[in-house]
């Protein structure tokens, strides 16, 4: 007993050791997911996004532009920001993983953007994608829960807006999320992506796609 907290009775066998907890999950994952598709760096991606997800089916949805992980990883080794459309995402995402301490920057929240969302008649997220300014050029983008901020984040980058390092586009929905995955996989602005087509998608998927790219160790 710790500080007069009790343990119940164990009734059931299960592990409870975390570590081992991760990698039988992911060895169940590379088990029972088609990963044919990837390459051995992306497959990682996939079976981290797969293990947030609890889909062993989400891989036929999963589609990486060929320079995603590359330039993703480039990007937060070199100290890149990573921007978000969701607290939730910020959240997620594990800072030890972070290999130089990047700054994840969430502006949802921001007085502006909810001024300019009321002027501009659109969502706060959306407005929000304007805020990142500048410091976008070069960044990792993660977008898991607004369609509305992928469309502008790439009306942004068409206008001739800065360009970040790569975009994560998973955002979840019935109304713009597969329309905006497609949007960016159709895209000619040469920034590398990485989509979960159809209706899919989440805060907690996009941690899980950043965790990985982060770091190489699966755990």
């Amino acid at each position: 007993m710790s500080g007069g907290v009790q343990r119940p009775t164990r009734r059931y066998a299960y592990e409870t050791d975390g570590s081992a907890i991760y990698s039988e999950s992911f060895r169940r994952i590379r088990q029972g997911a088609d990963l044919a598709a990837f390459t051995p760096e992306e497959a990682q991606v996939a079976v981290r996004m797969i293990h947030a997800a609890g889909d062993l089916d989400l891989p036929r949805h999963i589609a990486f532009h060929p320079g995603l992980v590359a330039a993703a990883r480039s990007a937060l080794r070199d100290g890149a920001p990573i921007f978000v459309d969701a607290n939730m995402i910020k959240s997620g995402i594990t800072r030890k993983r972070l290999p130089a301490d990047n700054e994840v920057r969430c502006l949802l929240r921001d007085q502006q953007a909810t001024a300019l969302a009321e002027e501009w008649g659109t969502t706060r997220s959306a407005a929000a994608v304007s805020l990142w300014g500048d410091d976008l050029e070069g960044a990792l983008v993660a977008i898991g829960n607004a369609p509305t901020a992928l469309f502008h984040l790439l009306e942004l980058i068409a206008g001739g807006g800065p360009r970040p390092a790569a975009i994560i586009g998973v955002p979840v929905g019935f109304v713009g999320s597969a329309e905006s995955k497609q949007a960016l996989a159709d895209s000619d602005t040469g920034v590398p992506w990485l989509v979960v087509h159809g209706h899919r998608g989440g805060s907690a998927m996009a941690a899980s796609a950043v965790n990985a790219l982060a770091s190489e160790s699966e755990l």
